[in-house]
């Protein structure tokens, strides 16, 4: 078993710390579908490009996110996969509470990419 020194631990506070705001999460969210731009985020969000721009900081300072410039545009993708699972799984827990019986657990599951046999509604 992984033993979690002090220093890994700050850092997971961290993240869920940076992840505890309704803005940045609908921004991972419009992203796990590949890059926006910032007005496209803005728009999805339902927040102003400014607004959208300073939680964009944030998340580039936590290095969820990353940006690619074209010309004038920024677009913002996700680093890596761990934030859209942090956030997939939060939507899957909040679904627990609020549905009888979760989307989650009704969708056809795909097999895990590692050989898996287990569903995502069996782990």
């Amino acid at each position: 078993m992984l033993d979690l020194g002090d220093e890994y631990v700050a850092l997971a506070v961290e993240v869920f710390s940076l992840l505890s705001d309704a803005t940045r999460i609908r921004i991972i969210w419009a992203l796990r579908g590949g890059e926006l731009s910032v007005n496209d985020l803005a728009e999805r969000a339902g927040k102003s490009p400014t607004v959208v721009s300073q939680h964009l900081a944030k998340l580039r300072w936590g290095k969820v996110v990353q940006t690619r410039h074209e010309g004038t545009r920024v677009f913002y993708s996700l680093v890596d996969e761990h934030a859209r699972q942090l956030v997939q799984h939060a939507v899957f827990q909040a679904e627990h509470v609020v549905d009888g019986v979760p989307r989650h657990h009704l969708v056809a599951p795909e097999r895990p990419p590692d050989g898996d046999q287990r569903t995502e509604a069996g782990r």
